[in-house]
């Protein structure tokens, strides 16, 4: 009786091993595939591998830091590190940030959605973005994102030895547990989790190569340069409106029109440009060109409204007569069941 009894023990034991093992394995499995969704709307370029390369000078050549080659180790599913000789012939997998620019009704947690599988990742891309203001981003802006790297650990990984081996800094740590929604430190061997590169961005040179091996991916050459150029204009956009406060009419005529000039604006750059270009035609007696920036700035923002008690009369009522304006062009709304049962016989 108590031989049998061992053995039914036995017995439950064996399985209650092989389902947590089953479990663990299933885990693993899940973790695993799902980042290969995440990356699919990141550009990917392949480097063959050519003679007297090492993993620090491609490094060099596509990211102007050899150190990025534990990068290419990660992505690539590589052990070799340190500058030693790879196989000639061997395709790389050359990641990089990618740059989005946003469209009508987006908002931060939909991008993150689209890039990273999970609103809740939203935060990596405003903390890459800080010059953009908002609650949300501006219809219009392009938006670096981060690459989110596949990082296999090891059997002594920690998240801090993960967040200092690509950010120098354990205090990432925090960044990659609430990335990758980890309540703990360790990590179990062959755990996947993503860490995402805000700096991965290719250098001149490496841009260059992509853009002459695929020349059909030439947007993507010039990528980041808009991303740029909305950074330069959002720090010009201050002195433009102290311009208008100074009653410097002259100075931010030329200013706010240059800015336009520049052209690949944000939607709220360009209604804050065209709010100040309306005061100074106002100030200086075109009244015209004051509705007509004032229509600018409605037709993308129809519910901006303007302080009465600071906004001069003369303004305002230009403000009024651009509303009125777009009023008189706009259809009216189509007749309901209702109207047409009181319209007259």
């Amino acid at each position: 009786m108590k031989a049998r009894l061992a053995s039914l023990v036995h017995v439950r034991l064996v399985k209650g091993r092989l389902a947590m093992l089953a479990i663990a394995a299933l885990v693993l499995v899940l973790t695993a595939i799902a980042p290969s969704r995440v990356h699919a709307e990141f550009p990917t370029f392949v480097h063959v591998v050519r003679e007297g390369e090492t993993l620090a000078s491609i490094a060099q050549r596509y990211y102007g830091d050899p150190r990025r080659e534990s990068v290419l180790v990660a992505e690539n599913g590589l052990e070799t590190q340190g500058g030693v000789p790879i196989v000639i012939g061997l395709r790389l997998v050359i990641p990089a940030v990618a740059y989005h620019r946003v469209g009508p009704g987006e908002t931060w947690a939909s991008i993150a959605e689209r890039y990273y599988g999970a609103p809740t990742r939203a935060f990596v891309i405003q903390e890459a973005n800080p010059t953009v203001e908002g609650s949300q981003p501006a219809e219009g802006a392009e938006l670096l994102v981060p690459y989110p790297l596949r990082h296999v650990a090891d059997q002594r990984a920690t998240v801090q030895r993960v967040a200092q081996q690509y950010f120098e800094d354990a205090r990432a740590a925090n960044t990659l547990r609430r990335f990758n929604g980890l309540r703990g430190t360790r990590l179990t061997r062959g755990q996947v989790i993503l860490v995402p590169l805000a700096d991965l961005v290719m250098s001149e040179e490496g841009r260059r190569i992509v853009a002459e091996a695929m020349p059909v991916a030439a947007p993507q050459d010039t990528a980041g340069d808009v991303r740029e150029l909305q950074e330069r204009i959002s720090a010009e956009l201050p002195l433009l409106q102290e311009a208008v406060r100074r009653g410097q009419y002259t100075e931010a005529l030329a200013m706010g029109n240059r800015l336009l000039g520049a052209g690949e604006l944000t939607g709220n750059q360009i209604v804050t440009i065209q709010r100040a270009l309306a005061v100074a035609y106002v100030a200086v007696g075109r009244t015209d060109l004051a509705v007509a920036a004032f229509v600018e700035a409605l037709t993308r923002q129809p519910d901006l409204e303007l302080d009465s008690r600071r906004t001069s009369p003369t303004v305002l009522s230009a403000f009024e007569a651009a509303r009125a304006q777009i009023a008189s062009v706009t259809p009216p709304p189509p007749a309901t069941d209702a109207d047409a049962g009181t319209a007259a016989p």
